[in-house]
């Protein structure tokens, strides 16, 4: 992987690519190796947790889900894939931005959550292995679970099998 990240920075610096160019290749190229390598399963009896492979998510309560809406795909590009009239889903990469009403007094915008995929998703291993650190899993969906991190941030843990609206 250094030979090709070394000819895309040689070809960028000589002109012969722009930074957008650069930007996107780098970016191909690392996703290409991360695909390329073995994912790591969780394993209780090792105590060594899971391997988190991508941000999956990020939910947010808005003031203005539209607002927020628009502004989020005119500036950055994001495309709208869900749009129910009272919340939205918007697509990056391989990541998602949940919009929805603020659900805080006053309609006070937040991050409600951050939910992380993990590799080799069996959710009976996954209950197991979050019980067992000491965490109370919350069910969200058949591939997910809910826990508190050690300040009590809302954190949403996985499977790589939740791609409906990319």
């Amino acid at each position: 992987m250094e030979g090709i990240v070394a000819g895309l920075l040689s070809k960028f610096e000589s002109g012969k690519m722009s930074r957008r160019d650069l930007i996107r290749n780098l970016t191909v190229t690392a996703a290409a190796t991360a695909a390329a390598t073995p994912a790591v399963a969780a394993s209780p009896i090792e105590g060594k947790g899971f391997k988190a492979v991508a941000v999956n998510h990020i939910s947010c309560g808005v003031a203005d889900y539209g607002r927020s809406r628009d502004f989020y795909a005119d500036l950055l590009g994001m495309k709208v894939s869900h749009d129910t009239g009272k919340d939205c889903i918007l697509s990056f990469g391989d990541t998602l931005l949940i919009l929805r009403k603020s659900r805080q007094p006053e309609s006070k915008p937040l991050v409600d959550h951050i939910a992380y995929t993990i590799a080799n998703w069996d959710k009976s291993v996954v209950e197991e292995e979050l019980k067992r650190r000491g965490h109370s899993p919350r069910p969200d969906t058949e591939f997910s679970f809910h826990i508190k991190d050690p300040d009590g941030f809302d954190v949403q843990i996985e499977g790589d099998d939740v791609a409906q609206y990319r």
